[in-house]
């Protein structure tokens, strides 16, 4: 069975064939850039176990014209993988809000596309386009199932002492402003993983996702309990551009002593702050040179973003009443090998002890980091949303 995957940002597409239930995708690609200057696609085929890419470049004026040049890839590229849109059973779509009305995968109708509709408000920048490209779909691959996976369903267990906001009633029953969660695809991926490896349902698992956006979950057996990030992405850890958790404060006295507007506060915490504000890149890799050379901004950044981790840890352990092992997932969690260990540093209490020859030596699968008498695992697990998006779209099929 074929499903094709789409994972849709605010300017980019990403896509991955699979023929499931095999976990290694027919094809993958990237469409970059649509509606801005330089836009150009890349598509990557594995037939017959061979790896083959194509790159085109041009202009895609919008998610429409990119999904049209991915069906061209699919079908009448010099890297085609199948002969019709027909040949798609299902696509996965992923959508970043569902608010409280979906739990889990759900078979795409009108009323479907109508809640998520109703979210764009709480997802702004992302239900829009992944709404937009839900329809493209449909018109493109009239005949397969058009499947939505949320990336706040795994996040639908969290209790309400700790999805509830200490704000008058009203606006949690009326506004829905309440902790909401995100990246719950990933989480819900690697930790799955982590229970297989350590061969234990009953579990307690903090799982880590470092990338551009940041956020941890608390997670006791296979379900999330808490995380970081809330009504939306920006609360919780250092980030790439966001800033994480601030005392509501300092909003208030940029507004009444700086004039601040809301728009250009939401571009300060949202865009410029998190490594880029600190230390000069949102790019983790231009942290480490930064720091290698000296930097003091740089340096300060790389603590800051550490000991945001520890601190979330601490609070974790304690909700979970113990861990059993901690996640280090996606860019940053599975390429810092340095990041891990200073995450991982004095943390002995919690029986957390790396082993630094397999910290430093990780060159990728599910990797067990910490020494060997440690009471507490450290694993490290590439996340794989894409694939975790098929297998839901999978189970849904009978």
């Amino acid at each position: 069975m074929n499903i094709l995957v789409i994972n849709s940002g605010s300017s980019s597409l990403k896509y991955q064939l699979f023929k499931m239930p095999n976990q290694s995708p027919i094809c993958s690609g990237l469409v970059e850039r649509i509606g801005i200057e330089g836009a150009f696609i890349k598509h990557t085929s594995f037939k017959g176990g061979e790896k083959s890419v194509t790159e085109k470049s041009g202009s895609i004026s919008d998610h429409a014209e990119g999904l049209r040049q991915v069906l061209f890839m699919l079908i009448d590229g010099k890297d085609a993988v199948i002969d019709s849109p027909d040949d798609i059973a299902a696509v996965g779509h992923r959508v970043v809000h569902g608010g409280e009305h979906f739990t889990g995968p759900t078979l795409i109708t009108a009323d479907v596309k109508a809640q998520i509709k109703k979210l764009f408000s709480l997802a702004p920048l992302h239900n829009p386009v992944n709404l937009n490209c839900i329809e493209v779909a449909e018109k493109t691959f009239p005949n397969s199932k058009q499947i939505a996976v949320f990336d706040t369903a795994f996040h639908q267990t969290i209790p309400v002492e700790a999805f509830r906001y200490a704000i008058p009633d009203q606006y949690y029953r009326q506004d829905g402003i309440r902790v909401y969660g995100f990246h719950g695809t990933s989480h819900k991926y690697v930790s799955e993983q982590a229970i297989k490896w350590l061969n234990k349902k009953q579990s307690k698992l903090i799982s880590i996702h470092l990338g551009n956006g940041c956020s941890i979950t608390a997670i006791k057996n296979g379900r999330s309990i808490d995380t970081s990030m809330g009504f939306g992405p920006l609360s919780g850890l250092v980030m790439g551009t966001r800033s994480g958790d601030i005392d509501p404060s300092v909003i208030f006295h940029l507004i009444e002593h700086a004039g601040y507007s809301l728009s250009q506060l939401s571009t300060l915490f949202n865009k410029q702050s998190g490594l880029l504000g600190v230390g000069g890149s949102s790019d983790m890799r231009d942290i480490r040179k930064l720091a290698s050379d000296g930097n003091d901004e740089a340096i300060l950044a790389l603590t800051l973003y550490a000991y945001r981790i520890k601190k979330f840890i601490g609070a974790y352990a304690a909700i979970l009443n113990g861990i059993d092992a901690i996640i280090f997932t996606a860019g940053v969690g599975e390429n810092d090998s340095a990041m891990r260990a200073a995450v991982c540093s004095e943390l002995d209490y919690l029986g957390l002890s790396l082993n630094a020859d397999k910290n430093s030596s990780y060159t990728g699968g599910i990797m067990d980091v910490s020494a060997d008498d440690a009471k507490t695992r450290i694993l490290v697990i590439p996340t794989n949303e894409e694939y975790e998006i098929a297998l839901q779209c999978y189970a849904m099929q009978g």
